[in-house]
């Protein structure tokens, strides 16, 4: 069987050229209409599908708040779950201001320079403990009273490692005037302050010791705090000398 090719070449050329841009043309139609549906199914589902969620979302949240309100004693449980839940951090927090005392009959020291105390206040906002007290040694005692407080410290442990810090810092006196105490004995009172440290009331640290010159206290362990350490405060003398 004899074929003849009546076609020339270029012309063939020219037809398969024809036949190449029509299946390219035909790709990018196609790919143009899926791209067109992507875009439409998203902007359903943007302004459509969401906004039903949306709504189906609110209105489940509006059904089980209206079972909420219908609770009897719902705000007062509420509010008694949030207080038990900040037990732990409130305790945690709570200071021992019962080592006050302990701080004062390390620090008070011995005769003839003794000092009788007639008020202790504690200021845990400025960490200042003041103290009103009077001497029959005069100003030596205070001199003592206050070279005391200087030398006392503070020992620790904190994670059952040893600290040691000042007891007192800034230290201050004041309102010196002479009196008669209770026995018509001259006195002189005055008033000292300190600023502490943070370490002193906490509830974080063990083992704690006021360390002085003379004596050495335990905290949370000293049982008794002595009479002789408080006193009435002295009146005026009736001399009139201060």
């Amino acid at each position: 069987m004899i074929e003849i090719n009546l076609v020339p070449d270029v012309k063939q050329e020219l037809m398969k050229a024809q036949r190449l841009r029509t299946t390219v043309m035909s790709m990018a139609i196609v790919a143009g209409v899926a791209a067109i549906g992507v875009v439409v199914l998203l902007a359903l589902y943007v302004f459509g599908g969401q906004a039903l969620r949306s709504t189906l979302a609110d209105d489940a949240i509006e059904k089980e708040q209206k079972k909420l309100s219908q609770v009897e004693g719902l705000a007062s449980a509420l509010t008694i779950q949030n207080q038990l839940a900040k037990l732990s951090e409130l305790g945690a927090d709570r200071q021992i201001n019962s080592r006050v005392f302990d701080v004062l009959s390390a620090i008070v020291p011995s005769e003839p320079n003794k000092v009788a105390i007639t008020k202790t206040t504690v200021d845990t906002e400025n960490k200042l403990i003041t103290i009103d007290a009077q001497a029959d040694g005069g100003f030596a005692a205070l001199e003592v009273f206050r070279k005391t407080i200087e030398a006392t410290r503070l020992e620790y442990q904190l994670d059952k490692s040893p600290e040691k810090v000042r007891l007192a810092t800034d230290i201050t006196d004041s309102n010196r005037s002479y009196g008669e105490d209770a026995s018509g004995k001259k006195v002189l009172r005055f008033t000292i302050s300190f600023t502490y440290p943070d370490e002193l009331f906490s509830r974080s640290i063990s083992k704690a010791q006021i360390v002085g010159p003379e004596r050495t206290n335990v905290t949370d362990s000293f049982v008794g705090v002595p009479e002789s350490l408080f006193t009435s405060r002295a009146s005026d003398s009736k001399d009139g000398n201060n």
